[in-house]
């Protein structure tokens, strides 16, 4: 809490969502490389190059959550976290499906960055007429399970023994949104 007007206490203002630019990109990949080094976010072992991961999300929904003032960001702003989205084919008949991906700092988790971040991106799915935003979860990752049932997603099914990561077999919760705003 900070003190508002008059000494009354007025709630922190949460982190700034924005688009994602190119001169986020170090501060992305950084955070995308600290997720993958939990070893519970994805089955990446490196953060991609900017090139890939440009190339592979769709540019139209690609957020950052800024910590407004903070001094290791692109115009003073520190990067807490990113979300983006992905085609999950080429075909006409998915053209309103996409994969997302949500990252946060280590040093900013539990703060509400990635809700904030979840919330703004299906806001911008929804308003784009997209159905259908779908992920895959380890099930070790409690935290983003948890994350998306609040924010309206429900569990479709387990992939079991889907990939090895490390040499150690693992299982893929997947888990979808279709919008309530698009037919």
């Amino acid at each position: 809490m900070t003190t508002g007007p008059a000494g009354t206490a007025a709630p922190m203002s949460g982190p700034r969502i924005t688009p994602m630019r190119p001169e986020h990109a170090g501060a992305v990949l950084a955070v995308f490389q600290a997720g993958i080094d939990t070893g519970d976010a994805t089955f990446e072992t490196t953060a991609p190059t900017w090139d890939s991961f440009d190339a592979a999300k769709l540019p139209q929904h690609r957020l950052v959550a800024l910590e407004p003032g903070a001094p290791d960001g692109p115009h003073g702003d520190r990067l807490l976290g990113w979300a983006a989205v992905a085609r999950v084919s080429a075909r006409a008949a998915y053209a309103g499906v996409v994969e997302h991906s949500v990252y946060v700092d280590p040093a900013a988790q539990g703060r509400g960055v990635g809700r904030a971040l979840l919330d703004a991106l299906l806001a911008s799915t929804d308003a784009a007429g997209i159905w259908t935003v779908q992920s895959g979860i380890f099930p070790e990752n409690t935290a983003s399970l948890a994350l998306h049932r609040r924010a309206g997603f429900r569990v479709v099914g387990t992939r079991e023994r889907i990939g090895r990561l490390h040499g150690r077999w693992r299982d893929v919760i997947m888990v979808e949104r279709r919008s309530p705003v698009v037919g």
